[in-house]
């Protein structure tokens, strides 16, 4: 993609490509276990609220991380922004819940393809909210990858419907949660922002899960710890694929959540998404793409005074 990312010959060129392939393998596996999570979530969600599911999986996430929490330094648990990480955290909470609430009503591979538009709402955000200056070239890819949308969800087409607009709805709280996210990260540590993010998401989605509760039963249970695991885990295998290498390598890799989510679901549902889904996300893919690519050359690499980067990865769960 040019010298910003080329891997050079030499010692320090195997030792990048290592670190390159080892990110695309934590990458490919993290797009697994989130779509075989989201298929869980789709068939659970058969008998169970999928809101009262987005609850026990910000349970279940936040009992895993406990430990780590505890390892920490208590003073970074405190924010230097407090109202905008419950800002964010009520975002990120209506962002789970519709996104569980569009695995219910769409088809997972439909779903997937659809949440890809993250990036590109997350990049208008960063112009219109932040200030960012964003160039011709990455609103031509915002413009091509709406379009890219307009394929999968084809107006008057069957799919359209209300899971649509709850889909994209969770695609807009994402964004948003992540914008807040790079704000944040400009005073608070990771640590700080993982400790909110679990005790506030465990909290506003409790509220709404009354409202739908039903008691689990043994089965039911079992399979929710399971869908907050693998969410859990998912999201520590994407941590340490953007840690190994960068973004611009793996990004793509987030492509096959729709290989995996058409493929289990497929043979779980017997749901394979049609012609146009493949067209729209492969478009939709080839712009945030490309938006990545531009984003990483925004700044050097080894500018350590820059502004945290637009989050340009982002994986809804």
């Amino acid at each position: 993609m040019g010298e910003e990312t080329a891997i050079p010959d030499g010692p320090k060129g195997l030792t990048a490509r290592k670190a390159a392939l080892k990110g695309i393998a934590w990458m490919a596996l993290a797009g697994l276990l989130i779509s075989l999570m989201h298929i869980l979530v789709r068939d659970v969600s058969k008998t169970v609220h999928p809101i009262e599911i987005a609850f026990f999986r910000n349970v279940v996430g936040f009992i895993m991380l406990v430990p780590f929490l505890l390892r920490q330094d208590r003073s970074q648990w405190k924010s230097k922004q407090p109202k905008l990480q419950l800002i964010r955290s009520i975002i990120g909470a209506c962002a789970l819940m519709s996104w569980f609430t569009c695995l219910s009503m769409l088809p997972v591979a439909d779903a997937t393809a659809i949440s890809f538009v993250t990036v590109l709402f997350i990049t208008i955000g960063a112009s219109l909210v932040l200030g960012e200056k964003v160039g011709i070239r990455r609103w031509t890819a915002i413009i091509v990858g709406f379009i890219g949308t307009l394929i999968i969800v084809r107006p008057g087409s069957g799919i359209f419907g209300p899971g649509v607009f709850v889909a994209l709805a969770s695609t807009v709280f994402w964004a948003s949660a992540l914008l807040c996210v790079k704000v944040l990260a400009r005073t608070d540590s990771s640590v700080t922002m993982v400790f909110y993010a679990n005790v506030y998401f465990t909290l506003f989605s409790f509220i709404p899960a009354l409202i739908f509760w039903s008691w689990p039963t043994i089965e039911e249970l079992g399979w929710l710890i399971v869908i907050g695991v693998m969410a859990t885990l998912g999201h520590l295998c994407m941590a340490t694929a953007l840690r190994t290498t960068d973004a611009t390598i793996v990004a793509p890799v987030d492509y096959t959540r729709l290989l995996w989510a058409a493929g289990v679901g497929y043979l779980v549902f017997g749901e394979f998404p049609d012609i146009w889904t493949w067209v729209g996300g492969t478009v939709i893919f080839l712009s945030t793409v490309y938006i990545t690519y531009r984003e990483s050359r925004r700044k050097p690499p080894g500018d350590l005074t820059r502004e945290p980067r637009t989050p340009t990865t982002t994986v809804e769960s």
